[in-house]
C-alpha cells in the first residue's frame, strides 16, 4: 500500500462480490483488497426470508453491525429480533447464524478480527464469485 489516500478508500464496484442463494458480501478491507492485516470488513445483504445456517468462525471474532432492514440473530443458542441500528459481537469460535424476517434486503456491516473467515466463504462451493464491477446475476 502506497502513501496515497486513494488507498484508504474503497468503493463497491472496485471489489468482486460472493454470492449465496441468500444473498451477497462484498469484502471491502482485507489483507487483499488494502492490506489491512487485523481485521477484514465487508457488507453483507440478505434477501427477503433468506438467511445463512449456523456456523461458526473458529479462529475470528466477528461483529454485525446492523445498517438496514430487520432479522432473527442468533448466538450461542441465544435467538433475538434485531434491526437497524443495532450490534451484535459473536466470539470466535461460536455458533451463530442470521435470518431475514422482513420485506427488504437486510443490510449488515460484518468485521472479523483476524481477517480469514472471508477466504474460506469464496471456497465454499455454493458460492460464486463475481469480479469487480460486474453485476451478480439475479436469483431465480
Amino acid at each position: 500500500m502506497s502513501d496515497d489516500s486513494d488507498d484508504y478508500f474503497v468503493d463497491g464496484e472496485d471489489v468482486s462480490t460472493q454470492v449465496f442463494d441468500w444473498g451477497t458480501l462484498k469484502w471491502m478491507a482485507t489483507p487483499d483488497v488494502n492490506d489491512s492485516e487485523r481485521l477484514s470488513a465487508g457488507v453483507v445483504q440478505l434477501e427477503p426470508g433468506r438467511g445463512h445456517e449456523l456456523h461458526t468462525h473458529p479462529d475470528s471474532d466477528e461483529v454485525l453491525y446492523v445498517v438496514s432492514g430487520e432479522g432473527e440473530q442468533t448466538v450461542a443458542g441465544e435467538t433475538r429480533e434485531v434491526a437497524a441500528g443495532e450490534m451484535i459481537y459473536v466470539p470466535a469460535g461460536v455458533e451463530h447464524g442470521t435470518q431475514n424476517t422482513g420485506w427488504e434486503t437486510l443490510k449488515l456491516l460484518a468485521v472479523y478480527a483476524p481477517p480469514g473467515p472471508e477466504d474460506v466463504l469464496a471456497e465454499m462451493p455454493e458460492c460464486t464469485v463475481v469480479p469487480a464491477g460486474e453485476f451478480p446475476e439475479p436469483s431465480e
